[in-house]
């Protein structure tokens, strides 16, 4: 190895510049110190460093230089993952841009159609206006012409007539006479049509409102952030399986920084598959359309399997799962597998939930953040059944105020209590009884734009008004209310309640003078059975909770009925017994469903958007529902007694 020259042919930092200047011109390096890490000469082995560890400098370098090699095998060896990886994600690229292209294509597609449509429609339209038009016109041209050939009979006879009175010798008026007089007497008793043979109606009436509503919504573009390696996949029916048992499993998509995925249609793939290869069961993924996932499937045989799950082709977390399949009498016995089950509220058809497990509270609230929070979006729950303070019994209505309190009507308390946004106990008020003032069966509740706090009371039939202290201040329709449920405050400050046992919406004055009312017993669209809570979207207009018709009624600020959604049924968008209702600031109407006892996200038009996932913690009986001032949904879960407050994403 060639001996290095001091100063020449070694990179070096400025400490070892420093060093180095010590060392004369042009020596030559051949030691190296440890202790400095730097190349020196001989003399520098006897001044400065000369109580340091030295060694010979072509022993150091061949050290570094097996160093330096171990670490280039290590990262060369990477380049194939890297390669993969830059093929990986520029084919997902090169889909994404090809399935971009494939939707503009079927948009432009779409829309064309829709307008090839539009102008047939019209044509159509048009077609049929002049048809009718000309039908018309040949009826009025007809009468018109006898009318004209009439009239000019009658000119015609009464300028000959006067002629001839007028000019015409005594022989002339006594030849004309009987002839002109027959004539005259003709004309005057014919029976001309004065009277029109067609009207001038004809009027276009495109009803554009529906149409209009229908296309701001026409189409939907459905996307998601879900990555394969951050989404992660729950459940005992991952590892163990007995067979000809159904057993299910929950995905959860998440982003590339492991943050939850709020929205589904996500392309997820499950698969179980037997050591060589083939598949050995069907499954059935069901799309919560919140970002979770429901993973079904029955094995047939016992054995081992490998169960395989994919997200837009990428294995989840953990992907393949080690799958071992049981005889149903094999499996061991624990405390877990006999679970508490009840009847569903609706108390019909032998449907069965079950009851929600409370989780431990101390005397006003539970606010502990959730342990794991991929199970549903609870923040917290505040309440049991009691009577004290932050315990309730038959909650009802419930609440939100701009300066962050959430009212709760506790029902059979006949109180009502407040808390802050965050579940801390705040106040209670309220005194058992039938005076003015005083509380029977509070039910609705709602805060008006002056704080004040407007409670529906049931059974004394009418509704109060307290200030934002709980102090009363006034009680409105009285003598006309029969049991008012649910009660809001539109844009105008009136206040709307709606009567379950007379089956109409009343809107007071707040000083309660009636300004409207609408509505009767049945089934129609302006008719309702057992109403319940109502809500105001930013249009100012009414949305109605029909119990028992099973449906959402939209109604303008004075009454006219705009639209409905909703059907009897456990699918998206259906309902068994919707409770309390809820708009937030884009117009989504939120609708807690009683009998399924969960809480469906709907559009402005009621088109079904989404469920807030409640899974890890069930609701029993749902009833009011409403939006906290920091955004959250606050639903009184009236069957297990208190209320529960869950994140939502506008």
């Amino acid at each position: 190895m060639r001996p290095t020259t001091c100063h020449a042919d070694l990179p070096v930092m400025p400490k070892q510049i420093e060093l180095l200047t010590a060392c004369l011109p042009l020596q030559v390096m051949e030691f190296y110190c440890e202790s400095c890490e730097t190349a020196m000469c001989l003399d520098c082995t006897e001044g400065e460093h000369r109580e340091h560890m030295t060694v010979p400098l072509r022993d150091v370098v061949e050290q570094h230089k097996a160093a330096l090699k171990t670490q280039l095998d290590a990262i060369r060896s990477r380049l194939p993952q890297l390669t993969a990886a830059i093929e990986l994600v520029t084919e997902i690229s090169r889909q994404l841009t090809e399935r971009k292209n494939e939707a503009v294509v079927e948009i432009t597609g779409t829309f064309e159609e829709l307008e090839r449509a539009l102008h047939q429609r019209k044509s159509a339209l048009i077609t049929d206006l002049e048809n009718i038009c000309s039908t018309k016109q040949k009826v009025l041209q007809a009468q018109l012409s006898s009318l004209l050939q009439g009239k000019e009979h009658i000119q015609s006879s009464c300028s000959f007539t006067e002629q001839a009175l007028s000019h015409g010798s005594a022989t002339e008026v006594l030849l004309v006479q009987k002839q002109m007089s027959e004539r005259v007497a003709a004309l005057a008793r014919h029976d001309f049509p004065e009277r029109p043979h067609q009207n001038a109606h004809l009027d276009c009436q495109v009803e554009t409102e529906g149409l209009r509503r229908s296309i701001q919504n026409l189409g939907v573009l459905l996307t998601t952030a879900a990555v394969g390696h951050t989404s992660v996949a729950t459940g005992e029916g991952l590892r163990h399986a007995a067979t000809g048992q159904h057993h299910s499993i929950t995905v959860t998509t998440k982003d590339k920084d492991g943050e939850l995925v709020r929205t589904g249609n996500a392309v997820l793939k499950a698969e179980i598959l037997s050591a060589d290869g083939s598949r050995v069961a069907e499954t059935e993924i069901t799309d919560n359309k919140n970002g979770t996932y429901e993973v079904g499937y029955t094995l047939r045989s016992e054995g081992e399997y490998s169960f395989a799950l994919s997200l837009y082709g990428q294995p989840i977390r953990g992907s393949p799962f080690r799958l071992r399949a049981v005889k149903p009498s094999d499996v061991p016995q624990s405390p877990d597998d006999v679970k508490r089950r009840v009847k569903s509220p609706s108390g019909t058809g032998g449907h069965i939930r079950q009851k929600a497990v409370r989780r431990p509270s101390s005397m006003y609230s539970t606010t502990k953040k959730k342990e794991n929070p991929i199970e549903d979006e609870l923040i917290y729950r505040v309440g049991s059944r009691g009577r004290e303070k932050g315990e309730f019994t038959n909650l009802q209505g419930i609440s939100a105020s701009t300066n962050g309190r959430v009212v709760v009507a506790d029902s059979n308390n006949q109180c009502i209590q407040v808390f802050s946004n965050d579940g801390q106990f705040k106040m209670r008020f309220g005194v058992r009884g039938r005076s003015p003032g005083q509380l029977q069966r509070p039910t609705g509740v709602t805060v008006d734009m002056n704080g004040d706090i407007v409670v529906a009371d049931y059974d004394n039939r009418w509704v109060s008004i307290f200030s934002s202290d709980g102090k009363f201040k006034n009680k409105i329709g009285a003598g006309r209310l029969m049991g008012p449920k649910g009660v809001a405050v539109d844009r105008n400050g009136h206040i709307i309640a709606v009567d379950n046992k007379a089956c109409c919406v009343f809107i007071f004055q707040s000083n309660g003078k009636l300004v409207t009312k609408f509505g009767a017993r049945g089934t129609s669209d302006r008719q309702f059975a057992g109403p319940h809570f109502v809500a105001v979207n930013n249009k100012n207009e009414i949305v109605v909770t029909d119990f028992h018709n099973h449906s959402v009624k939209v109604y303008s600020a004075d009454g006219e009925f705009l639209f409905k959604f909703g059907s009897h049924g456990e699918g998206n968008g259906q309902f068994n017994a919707p409770t309390g209702v809820a708009v937030d600031s884009n117009g989504n109407i939120i609708v807690a469903d009683w009998g399924n006892s969960r809480i469906q996200v709907f559009d402005s038009t009621g088109s079904f958007l989404s469920y807030i996932n409640t899974s890890a913690d069930p609701l029993y009986g749902p009833q009011g529902l409403a939006l906290t001032s920091d955004g959250h949904v606050a639903v009184a879960d009236s069957g297990n007694h208190c209320f529960k407050v869950y994140r939502y994403l506008q």
